[in-house]
């Protein structure tokens, strides 16, 4: 199933890259975790993709997916019965969102994303509304931010992430 969805997404990202009026971007992410879960996972990595509309002097929205996981902690216990080893399963997720980004200048910018983030990873797990503004330095070519990702349902799953975009 994660085959199918991610095609489809890889799929939809081309398509709108051969559109005229905006722009296609690429990119990856690494973040440490934050807040609710912080004892449960470590980091997480992934990758993003959005095309993005011009609808205004230094003002664009569009959309944005990817796939995100979080890295699970581990803990060695021991005990009078032996030692052992606990474990939580990856969480992995796929975001939908909406997205808008701000420049500025013509190096600086702001943007927010926001959606839902479709659990995939392995064990049971839900999704949750996503939420992540942005801060960064761009070009032409590449962008470089910082952000706050939080995906929330029951406790909140939240990441301060570094990021890298390549703009088609």
């Amino acid at each position: 199933m994660k085959k199918v969805i991610l095609s489809a997404l890889a799929v939809m990202a081309f398509g709108f890259a051969n559109a005229q009026d905006g722009h296609f971007k690429a990119g990856v992410h690494a973040g440490v975790v934050l807040g609710d879960l912080k004892d449960s996972y470590t980091s997480n990595f992934g990758v993003d993709v959005a095309y993005l509309w011009n609808v205004a002097d230094k003002f664009s929205v569009g959309a944005t997916s990817g796939y995100t996981v979080y890295i699970p902690k581990s803990y060695n216990y021991n005990d009078i019965y032996g030692s052992y080893r606990v474990e939580s399963s990856e969480a992995g997720f796929i975001p939908v969102a909406g997205t808008a980004q701000y420049s500025i200048t013509n190096y600086l910018f702001v943007g927010a994303d926001l959606g839902y983030a479709i659990y995939v990873g392995s064990g049971s797990g839900d999704g949750g509304i996503l939420y992540q503004p942005k801060f960064g330095y761009q070009n032409n070519k590449i962008e470089v931010f910082a952000s706050y990702k939080g995906i929330s349902d029951d406790a909140t799953l939240s990441t301060f992430n570094i990021g890298f975009n390549y703009k088609f």
